[in-house]
């Protein structure tokens, strides 16, 4: 079963064809381009994606834009599921206030839960980086924290005389001693991405360990996972499409 998947974020949108752990003909969307006429760009852009398509599913972390959405597919006919923490089957979520989870977090959950297990976390390196955790009694909760392109922003935009950097300006950065501005910042942003995401890894691996938990499967996805030293890369498996692929097992759940 093929299976459109639309993972809708703040400013873009991904998209691509699933077909179990099988997924094509990805591609972004801005996210602002479903409102009004401008949905018509989106309609004309995956038509071409949907001979053999059962359905699509999608989650959103941008409400105004859901109805939007919705009414730029549905003149292909398909079923239309929306993922929430209320539609959700399959996946208990051990969470005070279930609402409060990004549906694209439960789309990760789910993808992990189907595909390689439990105990799992799950670290998604975006905007922000979170992490997910995942045991026999379901979704647990997580942590938030600040991604690679907030920290350097920030550090451009709160001082005066410091530029902004790149995402590529933070690879490969070699030293321990900046020589110069822009080496000193490649360094703390660089090095100390890695360290945080290591302190807060080593933090809930020593919470699930003390209460007896098995050894938890340590995946990862999202853009800023090149970032990271390479050792620490190392300690993670890397799924590129992760949401796309829960988003399609979500579907596939509904009663």
């Amino acid at each position: 079963m093929k299976i459109l998947t639309i993972d809708v974020g703040n400013t873009s949108s991904h998209y691509g064809i699933v077909a179990g752990e099988t997924v094509t003909d990805t591609g972004h969307f801005p996210t602002d381009g479903f409102r009004g006429g401008e949905s018509k760009a989106f309609a004309a852009l995956i038509e071409p994606l949907l001979n053999g398509v059962s359905g699509i599913s999608f989650c959103s972390v941008v409400p105004a834009i859901n109805a939007h959405l919705e009414a730029s597919v549905r003149r292909f006919n398909l079923p239309i599921f929306h993922l929430t923490y209320k539609s959700c089957h399959g996946l208990d979520l051990a969470y005070p206030h279930p609402e409060e989870i990004g549906q694209d977090r439960l789309a990760n959950a789910i993808a992990v839960q189907q595909y390689y297990g439990v105990p799992a976390i799950i670290l998604d390196m975006g905007t922000a980086v979170t992490f997910d955790i995942i045991t026999s009694a379901g979704y647990e909760g997580g942590i938030i924290a600040p991604g690679l392109a907030v920290m350097t922003r920030y550090l451009h935009e709160q001082t005066a005389l410091l530029p902004e950097l790149s995402e590529a300006d933070l690879l490969n950065v070699e030293g321990a001693i900046g020589k110069s501005t822009v080496h000193a910042m490649r360094l703390g942003v660089a090095v100390g991405f890695s360290g945080m995401i290591d302190a807060l890894l080593a933090r809930v691996l020593t919470e699930l360990k003390t209460r007896g938990e098995a050894e938890p499967v340590v995946l990862s996805t999202g853009g800023s996972i090149a970032n990271l030293t390479k050792d620490w890369a190392d300690k993670s498996h890397f799924v590129e499409d992760l949401t796309l692929m829960g988003l399609a097992v979500a579907f596939g759940r509904q009663v």
